[in-house]
């Protein structure tokens, strides 16, 4: 059996044909979106940083976290989610999935969905 591949894209990228399972993670649904528009198949908030490191990489308690404190934290939240674990052996089973993020969100090399490819890649190479 061969694996599955992880992908990432903004939730209104349009689907394609590889994407196989297109999966929502972030902490927050896109606001004022009908259910019948949504992108994706899943939605794994446990997978978005939490609420605090949402608010703090926006800013919202005074300056917006740099991105090498925000990736410590949100590493340090993934740690022992069974929730990586799981997409890992699914991927490991030969699914293909999509980690989708807000359409907010364009510098992907900066968001928290790269860290959670590399986080399942890691995973699969048993290095986790």
């Amino acid at each position: 059996m061969s694996l599955g591949t992880v992908k990432t894209k903004q939730w209104d990228e349009p689907a394609e044909p590889d994407d196989g399972t297109r999966i929502l993670v972030c902490r927050y649904r896109p606001r004022g979106l009908p259910k019948d528009q949504e992108t994706w198949d899943e939605w794994l908030a446990d997978l978005g940083p939490s609420k605090n490191l949402h608010a703090a990489a926006y800013g919202k308690n005074g300056d917006p976290v740099m991105w090498d404190t925000y990736k410590a934290a949100y590493l340090r939240e993934m740690r022992g989610n069974p929730a990586v674990h799981e997409l890992a052996d699914r991927v490991r089973a030969g699914e293909s999935i999509t980690l989708l993020c807000s359409s907010q969100c364009v510098r992907e090399s900066r968001c928290h969905r790269s860290l959670l490819k590399a986080l399942i890649e890691k995973q699969l190479a048993g290095e986790e």
